[in-house]
């Protein structure tokens, strides 16, 4: 399938100052569930990539507050995880090789940001020019900090487990390379702490909605999920847009571009049925009806088996839940590790040590467990 064609091309990391095996981090905001779009643009990217990295897999719910923050958002970003985890798994992603967590559960991921953001400067990040679109597709007239500082936010999320590799699609690999700035600005400047993560490209498909818009989302209601059951993937698709030029079957279509064909190339295992529908198309000898209609079967038949897997899966109580739980929880001990070190090489423990060493010398402050004298 094209759908999950990559080029991985940088995929060796920088070397840098910790030995070990290599870990891979991404995800995605929980705003919802996975769509056909999420699994072109990332997910099968992911799915070819796990294995090979300690894969570290981040449900951003702090990335989510830059432009959905209301209390209902909020509420609802608990049952958004799980339903993304549950998705990412039946797509086919391994338990075994995956470690789950929740952003905002790890707060030293917060401060390694508040302390990496003094290497950045904020017209590097007004170049950006998917912070302007995510804003404008929010409906925000001006740019909240958030937002701005999203790439950094970012940055700290990748550097606080020490990602070795990013796989990005275009939209984020502007963000990485910020990343990568920040990695090598501050190994300069206070001594090598962090390996410079490297950008592992996937030339894939943006898939367009099935209102023939330029992109699939869940805001716009133009998105086939991947737990959508076979009926429900039928009328979407039967919805969808076409060739708004051909006006009855008799007349020639254009295929380029076409939504529907679009679908058929990116997802329908018999390329020989597309092949024929093209050819029929483009010479007016095929409905859009009969062309939807082999769309909804290769759809079907992609689908099935993850929604056969998602059903064992969600009937396998509480697992999810477990996998969220004890992911995060080792997340937070690597991120702990990793502020500790920063710390240390910024010099920011100097002084408190020496405030405590002339506290204990006038014995106001009790010295460490088992140790005798000041």
């Amino acid at each position: 399938m094209t759908a999950s064609a990559i080029a991985s091309n940088d995929i060796t990391p920088v070397p840098g100052p910790l030995p070990g095996p290599p870990r891979m981090l991404t995800g995605d905001r929980p705003t919802g569930r996975l769509h056909l779009g999420h699994y072109a643009g990332s997910l099968a990217n992911r799915i070819r990539l796990h294995r090979r990295y300690e894969s570290f897999f981040i449900v951003a719910d702090l990335h989510m507050l830059t432009t959905k923050n209301s209390p209902e958002d909020i509420a609802a970003a608990g049952r958004h995880a799980a339903d993304m985890v549950l998705d990412s798994l039946a797509a086919g992603l391994d338990p075994a090789h995956s470690v789950f967590y929740l952003q905002s559960a790890v707060p030293e991921v917060a401060e390694l940001s508040l302390l990496l953001s003094s290497l950045v400067s904020v017209p590097r990040l007004q170049r950006i020019p998917s912070l302007k679109e995510m804003g404008q597709h929010a409906g925000q007239r001006e740019m909240p900090l958030a937002l701005l500082g999203y790439p950094v936010l970012q940055a700290a999320d990748i550097l606080a487990v020490r990602a070795t590799a990013v796989p990005v699609g275009r939209d984020n690999a502007a963000h990485v390379e910020v990343a990568r700035e920040i990695a090598r600005r501050f190994n300069r400047r206070y001594g090598a702490v962090f390996t410079v993560p490297a950008l592992v490209p996937a030339d894939v498909p943006v898939l367009p909605g099935t209102d023939g818009r330029a992109k699939m989302s869940k805001s716009l209601g133009n998105a086939i999920y991947l737990s959508d059951p076979p009926g429900e993937v039928a009328a979407k698709v039967r919805r969808m847009y076409t060739d708004p030029a051909r006006t009855t079957a008799g007349v020639p279509g254009t295929v380029e571009g076409n939504p529907v064909f679009v679908y058929h190339d990116a997802f329908n295992d018999r390329p020989a049925e597309v092949a024929e529908l093209k050819e029929r198309y483009r010479a007016g000898k095929v409905g859009d009806a009969e062309v939807k209609e082999k769309l909804t079967g290769a759809l079907n038949r992609f689908l099935g088996p993850i929604r056969e897997r998602r059903a064992a899966l969600a009937a396998d109580q509480g697992l999810v839940e477990e996998l969220i739980v004890t992911g995060t929880e080792r997340t937070r001990r690597e991120a702990k590790r990793t502020l500790a070190d920063v710390r240390a090489a910024m010099g920011l423990t100097a002084a408190l040590a020496g405030f405590r060493r002339a506290a204990r010398a006038r014995g106001a402050v009790p010295g460490p467990p088992g140790q005798a004298g000041p």
